[in-house]
């Protein structure tokens, strides 16, 4: 009885060290902007918000992969206090762009994206 004892004991504590070992931010890495923007993941995908003389434009990769947007189509919201705006999001050669908005820091944006697939995606940033 001892002998069962000890080995249950073996087992908890070699499961809890594992699970203190475990860090699942090394599961992807870190999320780097390549472009001077603001980086958010969603489903699986990585996003970066940038600023353009005309509005914003949304770059997407593939676990640090650049992923072509062709087929995808949304909507971006910028709510910078109580001013909202809003514009589509197009796409536009290696990103998906919105005319007609602007970026302040602090603004809080909701990309609303649909794939060609129809699958919805939504990501949330905080501008800087």
């Amino acid at each position: 009885m001892t002998k069962k004892l000890y080995t249950a004991l073996a087992m908890t504590l070699a499961l809890g060290l594992s699970a203190l070992s475990f860090d699942p931010a090394l599961a992807h890495g870190e999320a780097k902007a390549r472009h001077g923007g603001v980086v958010a993941k969603a489903s699986d995908l990585g996003f970066e918000l940038v600023g353009t003389p005309e509005g914003a434009a949304i770059y997407v990769d593939d676990h640090g992969k650049p992923l072509m947007p062709t087929g995808m189509t949304g909507k971006l919201t910028v709510l910078q206090g109580s001013v909202k705006s809003e514009a589509e999001l197009a796409v536009a050669g290696d990103k998906l762009e919105a005319k007609g908005v602007k970026l302040a820091a602090g603004a809080k944006v909701v990309a609303a994206l649909k794939t060609p697939a129809s699958k919805s995606i939504t990501v949330r940033f905080t501008v800087k």
